[in-house]
């Protein structure tokens, strides 16, 4: 298998970039060699989708709203930074995985452009959270609470490299999910991993030892978390799919943000 950069990281960012965001940028590869780096750089996407909603959220905390409101304009921003597509795919796997029917019904019922009443939960509860938590946070400080989006925002996307990691396959021929699917080598998926863990705790350090602990617990918790729903989707449908992908960046961002919230 070839090394994680034998493609230009340029291109790599751009796959990234092109495919996790709405920004304006040109994906010019689709190659497996592409995706590989693409999914590597996938948590630098996070980044700047976090950055941007924590801009907004502190903007509206300095204009005098409340810690709810901000929390709520900080949620909504990477769901527009990504057209929604993470809800949607969590929405989708929530359908899939709550119907009884076989695995192909279940990847069918996936590809339905309407919403069960298992993505409506889904939905309403992660959304919830997600406010409930970055609200608490902002409430506790501006600094954590702004910590928290972009924290949340970088691990939704370690969720989704360490998904594409060699041994997971796709449960369809066809998708993103088949684009992407066993393209990152294990230690490539771990190293970076490891790089956000230390990153996030690099992030709190002015928030004291409390805070530097609560960052790399929140990481921690997201990828454990993420890391069972893949497993059960992996055994539910024979693989990971495009929705699946977004379903494990919701949940990891949700769990990463409760962390972040506590104390």
């Amino acid at each position: 298998m070839p090394a994680p950069f034998t493609t230009p990281p340029a291109d790599g960012l751009r796959f990234a970039f092109g495919t996790l965001t709405v920004l304006p940028v040109r994906v010019s590869r689709w190659d497996r060699p592409a995706a590989r780096a693409g999914m590597q750089c996938a948590p630098l996407a996070g980044l700047v989708v976090g950055a941007v909603a924590a801009a907004v959220g502190l903007l509206l905390l300095l204009l005098g709203a409340g810690a709810l409101l901000a929390a709520v304009a900080t949620v909504a921003v990477p769901a527009a930074l990504t057209r929604g597509l993470h809800l949607d795919g969590l929405a989708d796997t929530a359908d899939g995985l709550g119907s009884a029917k076989p695995a192909e019904d279940a990847l069918r019922i996936m590809k339905q452009s309407d919403i069960g009443p298992f993505g409506v939960l889904a939905l309403v509860l992660v959304l919830l959270a997600q406010v409930a938590a970055l609200a608490e946070a902002y409430a506790g400080s501006w600094a954590r609470g702004a910590l928290a989006a972009v924290v949340s925002a970088v691990v939704a996307r370690l969720a989704l490299t360490l998904a594409a990691r060699t041994g997971v396959p796709p449960a369809r021929p066809e998708g993103l999910g088949a684009a992407v699917a066993g393209v990152v080598p294990v230690a490539g998926a771990v190293g970076v991993a490891l790089a956000v863990t230390g990153a996030a705790a690099a992030g709190a350090a002015f928030l004291g030892a409390y805070g530097v602990l609560r960052a790399v617990l929140a990481v921690a918790l997201a990828v454990a978390v993420a890391e069972l729903l893949l497993r059960h989707c992996v055994r539910r449908f024979g693989g990971v799919t495009g929705d699946v992908f977004g379903g494990l960046a919701e949940t990891a961002a949700t769990a990463a943000l409760v962390v972040m919230s506590l104390g």
